[in-house]
């Protein structure tokens, strides 16, 4: 892995963050996700929202020039939440781990949440490395994976 930075999203990485969604293998690990992530109408009207509201967070991962995926924070569920996306050809090389510390580092709201399926040893590793502690499960419906999945909450607290 090169050197990690993050940068505001901007508009003319939508066509980049589009693309690095559209993976089978990704969109079944992430579990949440829209219900059909094809469907570009519907990503740009999300993105438009979300670039204009200044309450998120929104970051993508550069590794040089390269947007390798994204990072962001956001409140759309009453509490602050973190979550990320890493290009399927980069995955593997601590992009993901680098990016969400440095998050840490820019959002100063705690506790964080992480929502995690319960099957992604991946993304509960990154986690954990980052000291978040799981604080409970609960079932939720995966668009992605069009069924009801057990989830695990993850919190940051107050000491990072």
């Amino acid at each position: 892995m090169a050197s990690v930075t993050l940068r505001d999203v901007q508009f003319q990485d939508l066509d980049i963050l589009f693309a690095q969604q559209l993976y089978e293998e990704s969109i079944r690990m992430a579990a949440f996700t829209p219900k059909d992530p094809t469907d570009r109408p519907a990503f740009d009207a999300r993105w438009e929202r979300i670039l204009v509201d200044e309450a998120i967070t929104k970051k993508v991962i550069l590794d040089g020039e390269t947007v390798v995926g994204s990072v962001f924070c956001h409140n759309w569920y009453g509490q602050p939440e973190v979550g990320y996306w890493i290009d399927r050809p980069h995955w593997g090389r601590g992009y993901a781990s680098e990016a969400l510390r440095q998050l840490l580092d820019i959002v100063p709201d705690r506790p964080l949440y992480a929502m995690i399926a319960a099957d992604n040893e991946v993304s509960k590793r990154v986690v954990d490395k980052l000291g978040f502690v799981a604080e409970d499960t609960k079932r939720s419906f995966a668009e992605g994976r069009g069924e009801e999945i057990e989830e695990i909450v993850y919190v940051l607290g107050e000491g990072r």
